[in-house]
């Protein structure tokens, strides 16, 4: 199981970091990624990194505002949102795969990961 927290309303130009923690199982071996979802909007992939954090993928979109980490110890992703925009306001959602986001296969795409948090609101509005 995946639990996303750390949502919420913030104002533009702020702050949020994500958690994304998972329950029964090791996330040592799955890829991980941030995916998001705006209302009438496709789900699209934000951050991935690689089971080792070797490899990270970030979108065009949030290139130098997201930081995307890991710490296996606690079993926890995370995702750091700087200078958000109101166009970051979305439902986020994180997901794991052990076959996802691999080396020639480096894609950050919801169809590629089958494990799925229910997803936490993120708004960004004055």
């Amino acid at each position: 199981q995946l639990v996303e927290s750390g949502g919420g309303l913030v104002q533009p130009g702020g702050s949020l970091r994500l958690s994304c923690a998972a329950s029964g199982f090791t996330l040592d071996y799955y890829a991980i990624g941030w995916f998001r979802q705006a209302p009438g909007k496709e789900r699209e992939g934000v951050s991935c990194i690689s089971s080792s954090a070797g490899s990270i993928y970030y979108a065009d979109s949030v290139q130098g505002r997201f930081t995307i980490s890991r710490d296996n110890a606690k079993n926890t992703v995370y995702l750091q949102m700087n200078s958000l925009k109101p166009e970051d306001t979305a439902v986020y959602y994180c997901a794991a795969d052990q076959n996802a986001f691999y080396s020639g296969n480096y894609y950050c795409r919801p169809a590629d990961f089958g494990s799925w948090g229910q997803g936490t609101q993120v708004n960004v509005s004055s």
